[in-house]
């Protein structure tokens, strides 16, 4: 009978957490009274939040997510300074994207005249030479993220959900992935110095922009993209 208890008592515990999970593509009682705007319905790319018709149709809605097709920058109409940016990506084998982070132009190259957080799947082979500030999360060609062999990177498996939070307050960059501070930062310090790869950054300490996803045609896709304006650091 007590083993009879605990299964029900455990599937209880199941239904009520299912239940109050949030619905995809809308904001928490906490994101809403925080500021968060949402900029994804799961209905559509709204032309009044991303810029660029061509840009919006190479990442196509479907089932409540937007998946990158054609590739290119899918930017916001709205320049941000400081802000919180969360989202929830999924990852197909080899898949490759990006953050791009106060770009100035959505047919620029936002990686160096803005910044780029990378989105990539570590795990694969064909990424294993990579220098440390071109993985996943990093800040492109700038800062390496952290990184752990036995734990994947904090990146879940190819075809499941990941979530990230990227915190850009000032010259102070936080990616926070699958709960895991992974870049903590401050990108001031390359204003007199060479950056890792050696590149040219013009962008790198560009005080505001635009904000959005850097796609090279890899089907990955992005649900629950969010953000939060915040005051002066």
């Amino acid at each position: 009978m007590m083993k009879n208890l605990l299964f029900s008592l455990s599937w209880l515990v199941i239904f009520a957490f299912s239940v109050s999970a949030q619905e995809p593509n809308t904001l928490t009682a906490e994101e809403k009274e925080a500021g968060f705007q949402l900029l994804f319905d799961g209905e559509k790319l709204s032309p009044e939040i991303w810029q660029d018709e061509h840009s919006i149709a190479g990442y196509p809605v479907r089932n409540g997510t937007f998946v990158c097709r054609k590739g290119g920058n899918l930017l916001t109409q709205k320049e941000y300074a400081d802000f919180i940016f969360r989202f929830e990506f999924k990852l197909p084998p080899a898949g490759n994207n990006g953050v791009g982070l106060r770009g100035k132009s959505v047919k620029d190259n936002v990686s160096y005249n803005g910044m780029e957080i990378q989105i990539l799947d570590n795990s694969h082979e064909k990424y294993k030479d990579l220098k440390p500030e071109q993985y996943h999360g990093s800040v492109y060609g700038v800062v390496a993220s952290k990184r752990n062999a036995e734990k994947n990177d904090y990146l879940k498996p190819c075809g499941e959900w990941n979530s990230e939070e990227i915190i850009a307050q000032g010259t102070k960059i936080k990616v926070i992935l699958n709960g895991e501070t992974i870049v903590d930062t401050d990108i001031a310090e390359f204003e007199n110095k060479p950056t890792p790869d050696g590149q040219k950054h013009p962008g790198l300490l560009r005080k505001s922009g635009f904000v959005g996803f850097l796609g090279h045609g890899d089907p990955v896709e992005f649900r629950n993209v969010r953000i939060k304006v915040l005051g002066n650091p």
